[in-house]
């Protein structure tokens, strides 16, 4: 389906050509603007009203669209994997709300607790749930190959510092989005009150009506279980310090 976003142009049944000015692809309502209108019209994609602007369907609930950027920021890393820039790493974890999920890009040493940051390589599913680009200049719905290169133009010396080689986990990666793309995406995080590290990688859906995951259990990442280990065993919160 083709990206929705503000700024899109859309066809209604009654209204005409009208531009998206705000969107929520978790429940599908939108908000558009139809001609020199001054106010804004409230509609729902659930409904067979709206259609793209060359007259294709926007079929939300048959096909809804990913609510959050973790797979599309998945396919970006295993290509760049592949390009040399194997010291890239995808953190994931859930909001305390439970509803969406973060993520956060770094680079250089793997160590997934202290991580570097730098400003523009970590967001929000709620961010994107109502704006669905990541803030490197790239487009909605931009391929795979135009997201390496928008992250590349936006920062391009922090994108160098992932050069280098970390098998391990580039192998790992792979594996990973080969049993989950493009439907799923993991999470790094625990909900579980006692802090008890899972058997498995826990697996999060990208988009409405998918199935729950039935695949084969996967690992986690290299080197991650042995850092809960010792005498605080899994007794540590692997939730993130960061709240804003």
């Amino acid at each position: 389906m083709k990206p929705l976003a503000p700024g899109t142009v859309i066809f209604h049944r009654y209204r005409g050509y009208g531009v998206i000015t705000a969107v929520n692809l978790m429940t599908g309502w939108i908000s558009a603007r139809f001609g020199s209108e001054g106010r804004t019209l409230d509609l729902n994609l659930s409904c067979d009203q709206v259609q793209h602007a060359d007259g294709e369907p926007i079929h939300f609930r048959a096909a809804p669209p990913d609510r959050m950027p973790h797979g599309r920021l998945m396919a970006m890393t295993r290509q760049l994997h592949e390009a040399g820039y194997q010291r890239l790493y995808l953190y994931s974890w859930p909001k305390p709300s439970g509803l969406h999920w973060r993520w956060h890009l770094f680079t250089g040493k793997r160590h997934w607790y202290q991580r570097s940051w730098r400003e523009g390589w970590y967001g929000s599913g709620a961010e994107y749930n109502l704006n669905p680009v990541l803030g490197w200049g790239d487009s909605p719905g931009d391929p795979v190959p135009e997201l390496c290169s928008a992250l590349a133009r936006f920062d391009p010396h922090g994108l160098a510092q992932a050069l280098g080689r970390d098998e391990d986990h580039t192998n790992w990666f792979a594996q990973v989005c080969e049993a989950l793309l493009p439907n799923y995406a993991y999470s790094l995080g625990i909900d579980r009150s006692d802090g008890a590290l899972p058997v498995s990688l826990p697996v999060i859906a990208l988009r409405a009506n998918v199935p729950a995951y039935n695949g084969p259990p996967l690992p986690w990442p290299p080197g991650w279980a042995s850092m809960w280990s010792g005498s605080r065993s899994y007794r540590l919160s692997l939730s993130d310090p960061v709240r804003n």
